[in-house]
């Protein structure tokens, strides 16, 4: 049985409360095979960041910090929650206090206003582009191998972006949505 015929065999997934149609099996599989690649993501970049000397470090803390040394530019906390499409300022304002604590960034008001932004500091800098080169050595050299790799990225990154637009609209709806009452009694 190839790998098709087995994910479009919903008799597989009878007991599976989220895949009733064929599309809910294909959706549900996207799904875990995304949190599946996430798990392995967040220990690869642990693991990186340790063996560059950012051990100590969170795998948000570790995000953030790429992010501020992204276009060697400062940023304020606003635009790395929006490039992170997240919403929870406390927590990178926590994250980022933290990385000013161990001298990889460094906080600088703005001249004009109350704005603050972040940049990093040349410790920072030395050790992110340390985790940058270990990346190339034993990750993107790897996956060079594999055929039309490139293609392949530009259009699975495109695809995320678009389902992400609909998670977080389907998200946006469901925060405002009552339960018809035919869902409420089963």
């Amino acid at each position: 049985m190839n790998a098709k015929t087995l994910m479009s065999d919903t008799t597989l997934y009878r007991n599976w409360h989220l895949a009733a149609t064929e599309h809910d099996v294909a959706t549900t599989e996207f799904e875990w095979a995304l949190l599946r690649f996430h798990e392995a993501f967040q220990r690869f970049c642990l693991q990186l960041g340790s063996t560059c000397g950012l051990g100590s470090l969170t795998y948000q803390e570790l995000i953030i910090l790429h992010v501020i040394r992204m276009q060697d530019r400062p940023k304020p906390v606003t635009i790395i929650a929006r490039l992170l499409n997240r919403d929870d300022i406390p927590n990178i304002q926590y994250s980022l206090r933290k990385l000013v604590s161990q001298e990889l960034i460094t906080k600088i008001k703005e001249p004009q206003g109350k704005i603050y932004t972040y940049a990093m500091t040349e410790d920072g800098k030395s050790k992110v582009d340390k985790y940058a080169t270990l990346r190339a050595t034993l990750l993107t050299e790897q996956t060079a191998s594999i055929d039309k790799i490139d293609e392949k990225l530009v259009v699975a990154a495109r695809l995320i972006s678009l389902l992400t637009g609909i998670y977080d609209e389907a998200g946006r709806i469901s925060a405002t949505y009552s339960l018809p009452e035919d869902i409420k009694e089963s």
